[in-house]
């Protein structure tokens, strides 16, 4: 009984971060990561305009170019992972006004066609950083190796 209760790590931590790194403007101090795989299924966090090597705010100002970034950064995670857009099941995506819904949309259709996960969308008041105006959080499962010439 006692080795069910305290089974060996079956998950994988992707791109491991602290906040105070991440935000030196605010007073936190997280451990976090950018992509956990636990039981077959890639969790992905948040993605905003940001470089995820360099930390820099990218398209500030431009919804579009903040959601380029931030699906092309679910795409290297996901790879990352050892899985693919393909395999996205979920997206939610959180937008800071009514009025990027449609550009935000538009771009990220182009990266999921054909994919048809399941979405929720959200109008928020404010992300993290003031400058970010939309992000986009996926769930994935992990590719199956007959199919990653997906």
């Amino acid at each position: 009984m006692s080795a069910a209760l305290s089974p060996a790590t079956t998950h994988t931590r992707i791109r491991p971060f602290n906040t105070r790194d991440t935000y030196p403007e605010q007073n936190l101090d997280n451990d976090l990561c950018q992509a956990v795989v636990a039981g077959g299924v890639v969790y992905l966090r948040g993605q905003i305009g940001q470089d995820l090597d360099t930390r820099e705010s990218v398209g500030i100002g431009d919804v579009a170019a903040q959601t380029e970034k931030a699906m092309s950064n679910i795409a290297m995670l996901l790879d990352e992972a050892g899985s693919s857009m393909h395999d996205i099941v979920k997206v939610t995506v959180y937008l800071t006004d009514i009025r990027y819904r449609e550009t935000v949309y538009r771009v990220m259709g182009r990266w999921l066609k054909g994919v048809f996960p399941v979405s929720t969308g959200l109008v928020v008041e404010a992300l993290a950083r003031p400058e970010w105006l939309v992000e986009i959080d996926a769930t994935a499962v992990l590719s199956d190796a007959k199919d990653a010439d997906r």
